[in-house]
């Protein structure tokens, strides 16, 4: 009983994804907004980072990395029927992550070694923390998800480095960081998009349901797997190009077998589909980018970004965070607007590339898209995040 109050009292350190979620959105709108008064020449930031590369950091290891650890701390607890991490351990992680943005962003006052020392305790902590509680529940099957944030902790390192002057290839920390996030895309999403389309095709009395997990699916995630790895460590390999070419194709073919057509009826659920594409698109965009095709390589790193990772993020915190909370999987109105300004962010974002004119409008109305969309996902969401679960009668 006593731990029951506890848990009632400091309801959002219950669960992982409470406070990593809001860690999210708040960093989110703080992170553009800053980046935004950069662009427009307003604000220098006493950071190792040159301007673009700590945008580019904050992106990968701020917000997403803690979108991770939100989504993995919670998934965890339900994949070995462990207790959450909750409580004191998770607001150490908190802290953890807090001051690695802090470091991050003043790392010019500090020396080098604090600044980094700082930026990786939470992921090494993150790491530590998730294999323990999948070695202790023996869900070997989960094992490998341990392996992106290995490569996240090497990316970091990486970019620290780089900023700091040390010979290595130029741009190899964030390219690792993001195909780490990407591989977490294609897996994890290539478990519950099938899966909960299936399940809500099926109440619905569907006979169109997505093809079982085979062949396709295990062919698309290795070569897309195998082409990403070659473009990180290899971008301009031609090679690698095509790979990433063939990979869209047939991360395609995967996607048109999950019967995302179907779902247009709910918004929570077709969301996913709409990530996933995002992700097919960015991939290709990049392959005929390297092969030589006139492609901006900006547009393809926003469609991954913006595109695959910010919907995706924010299509898992909304679901996440109704179903947790113990609410009905039904997107709102505010939802919907929601979904609809991170892929206006998305569009306006992969655009911007393309046109040297409006490059800066189409920046700014991005980053004002993004703003909203997790500003509006902080109002609508974070009373839920707040308070304990609504159990049924």
């Amino acid at each position: 009983m006593k731990d029951r109050e506890h848990c009632t009292t400091i309801a959002v350190f219950s669960y992982g994804f409470r406070p990593f979620f809001l860690a999210v959105g708040g960093w989110a709108i703080l992170a553009i907004g800053l980046w935004l008064t950069i662009v427009l020449g307003y604000v220098r930031l006493p950071s190792r980072f040159d301007p673009v590369t700590w945008h580019v950091h904050e992106m990968l290891f701020g917000v997403v990395l803690a979108a991770v650890a939100g989504f993995l701390l919670t998934a965890i607890a339900t994949w070995t029927g462990r207790r959450p991490v909750s409580g004191r351990p998770l607001a150490l992680l908190v802290i953890l992550w807090s001051l690695g943005r802090i470091a991050c962003l003043t790392s010019a006052y500090l020396p080098i070694w604090l600044a980094i020392a700082a930026d990786l305790s939470f992921p090494l902590v993150l790491l530590a923390v998730v294999a323990r509680e999948i070695v202790g529940g023996r869900n070997w099957r989960n094992l490998p998800l341990t392996a992106p944030i290995v490569v996240f902790i090497a990316a970091d390192l990486l970019m620290h480095q780089e900023a700091a002057g040390i010979a290595i290839p130029s741009g190899l920390g964030w390219r690792l960081a993001l195909v780490a996030a990407l591989l977490l895309i294609s897996i994890v999403g290539g478990r519950i998009i099938p899966s909960f389309t299936r399940n809500w095709l099926m109440k619905r009395g569907s006979v169109r349901l997505p093809a079982p997990h085979g062949p396709v699916d295990i062919i698309a995630i290795g070569v897309l797997h195998g082409a990403l790895i070659v473009w990180a460590i290899a971008p301009s390999l031609r090679v690698g190009g095509l790979m990433l070419v063939v990979a869209a194709a047939l991360n395609l073919w995967r996607l048109l077998r999950w019967a995302g057509g179907a779902t247009l009826a709910e918004p929570l659920m077709f969301i996913l589909h709409v990530g996933y594409a995002w992700m097919i698109l960015g991939v290709g965009f990049l392959g005929f980018s390297v092969l030589g095709v006139p492609i901006p390589i900006a547009s393809a790193l926003h469609a991954l970004s913006v595109g695959a990772i910010g919907t995706m993020i924010l299509a898992v915190m909304t679901r996440v965070s109704l179903g947790h909370t113990g609410r009905p999987l039904i997107a709102s109105r505010p939802t919907v607007v929601i979904f609809l300004l991170i892929n206006l962010a998305a569009l306006a974002r992969v655009v911007a590339a393309w046109s040297a004119v409006a490059a800066t409008t189409l920046v700014v109305l991005a980053g004002l898209c993004w703003i909203g969309a997790f500003g509006l996902f902080q109002i609508r969401y974070s009373p839920m995040l707040w308070v304990r679960r609504i159990e049924s009668p």
